[in-house]
């Protein structure tokens, strides 16, 4: 059995904020930035690549680091995750082109997929129970303030400075972190002979990057590639089941992910991250399609969420030691469908505080949900296995936002496909948002498109708390404590 770190909890909870904050702020700070960036490196038509290489590489590589945290401790895979991440940020800084600037970013996203499930790992190992869904409520708050201050700093950077430092800023920060684990997080991990899954972790690693390619260009309308990238998840997914019948120490655990809290609370989580992405991706649009209103007003519908989720976590860790882990899911997975019936009554003459009031409520919902959700899964497991269980959580929101995007993408384009407006007239209509009011049959199209989307958004989020009602009750008392003593 594994020592756990030594009692230096502020000092690593600061390097695990560090560490967590350049994967949160990254999104949102490229977003602001990548017009004058596409502007300057060309290749328009790859734009969407430079935020979907991001999320493949660490989606396809979360389960394979939380896997090699229990082999190998927390803080090497940390350590190794924070170097390729300053790696990619600084080439992505020097890319002299788009196609380079995706290859980097990839880079950037292998790096990633260590960092964000081995630091709520860390925490899992560090604190009990109670204590866990607290630190949970302040990492979510790091996402909620990083969302605010991406843009914000995005914008400065590029009124003031070269692009470049929109990738550059990560180099001190991850130093930092990087100084503070190396100083304060202790452990003493058992010497027995460990076996690497190469082979698994390999074949896991291309079928979740052909699948979520395949995904992608779904949604893009791509068949071909699409039907290419299926082919290569079908043949890597059939190779990786026999190898891991046939590994020693297999890279995914499927007894683990058969566990019925941990595959409950998962399925709950794929299935909220699904409808977040759908309601990040068109409530803007409708706000500025089909309302009519600034993007600046659109931003701060959907920022309301943003600021509610972490809000909804501080609560969480709260209540649960009074109410249990279970009904504090359930009270979150509740809040995301209702959350999402104010979008259904949308008009061009609603007032955005409408679907603000749906953002927030939705954002309560996801920090309920989701602090649960990894508290519950964390408790279900001892040291040995907390960072496979950890990443699983972390993988299924990925991966359920891309499949939101793809699904409810589908969905729109449905919608419009019965009516004479193209796509082009839309995406005028959304640099212009006046336009909104004098097109009134573009508006009457858009409008009705997106409500279908919205639709999709209501369906999932109950799918999502029928999901959470599947969770058993016994997982109420899994968030045993783990702390070091």
């Amino acid at each position: 059995m594994p020592a756990r770190p030594a009692l230096r909890r502020p000092l690593i909870l600061a390097a695990v904020c560090a560490a967590m904050f350049m994967i949160a702020v990254e999104a949102t700070i490229v977003s602001t930035a990548m017009p004058q960036i596409a502007a300057q490196l060309g290749d328009l038509h790859l734009y969407s690549w430079v935020f979907a290489g991001f999320l493949l590489s660490q989606t396809a590589m979360t389960m394979v680091f939380g896997k090699l945290a229990d082999l190998f401790g927390r803080k090497p895979v940390l350590l190794v995750g924070i170097g390729i991440f300053l790696i990619g940020s600084a080439l992505c800084g020097l890319a002299w082109s788009i196609p380079a600037l995706i290859g980097f970013r990839l880079l950037q996203g292998v790096g990633a997929g260590a960092i964000q499930p081995v630091c709520l790992t860390v925490v899992g190992d560090l604190y009990p129970g109670a204590e866990r869904a607290k630190v949970q409520g302040y990492l979510a708050s790091v996402w909620g303030f990083s969302s605010v201050v991406g843009p914000l700093a995005g914008g400065l950077i590029i009124q003031h400075m070269s692009w470049a430092w929109i990738f550059w800023i990560n180099i001190p920060v991850g130093l930092v972190s990087a100084a503070l684990f190396v100083a304060f997080l202790h452990e003493r991990v058992a010497t027995a002979q460990r076996h690497v899954d190469i082979a698994g972790a390999t074949l896991f690693a291309i079928g979740i990057a052909a699948l979520m390619v395949a995904v992608t260009e779904l949604g893009n309308g791509a068949v071909a590639p699409m039907l290419l990238a299926a082919a290569v998840f079908a043949a890597a997914a059939a190779a990786f089941a026999v190898q891991q019948r046939r590994a020693r120490d297999p890279i995914i655990s499927f007894a683990l992910w058969r566990r019925r809290p941990i595959a409950t609370a998962n399925l709950a989580t794929l299935l909220s991250g699904m409808s977040v992405i759908g309601l990040s991706t068109f409530l803007p649009m409708y706000v500025q399609g089909v309302m009519g209103r600034s993007a600046l007003v659109a931003g701060f519908a959907l920022t309301v969420m943003v600021l509610g989720w972490p809000i909804g976590a501080t609560v969480a860790s709260r209540v649960f030691p009074r109410f249990g882990l279970r009904r504090t899911l359930l009270f979150g997975a509740a809040l995301l469908p209702l959350g999402a019936v104010p979008f259904l009554l949308l008009t061009p003459a609603s007032s955005p505080l409408l679907a603000g009031s749906g953002s927030l409520v939705i954002g309560l919902g996801m920090g309920f949900l989701t602090t649960s959700a990894i508290v519950l899964i964390q408790g279900s497991v001892g040291w040995a296995e907390r960072g496979a269980a950890t990443a699983s959580s972390v993988f299924s929101r990925n991966l359920g936002s891309t499949l939101g995007a793809t699904v409810l993408g589908g969905v729109l384009n449905l919608g419009l496909a019965g009516s004479a407006v193209s796509f082009e007239r839309i995406r005028e209509m959304l640099d212009r948002p006046d336009l909104a009011r004098a097109e009134p049959a573009v508006t009457a199209a858009l409008s009705g498109a997106l409500h279908w989307t919205f639709w999709g958004i209501f369906l999932i989020a109950v799918a999502a708390l029928l999901a959470a009602t599947r969770v058993p009750h016994q997982a109420s008392s899994g968030a045993r404590a783990s702390a070091p003593k």
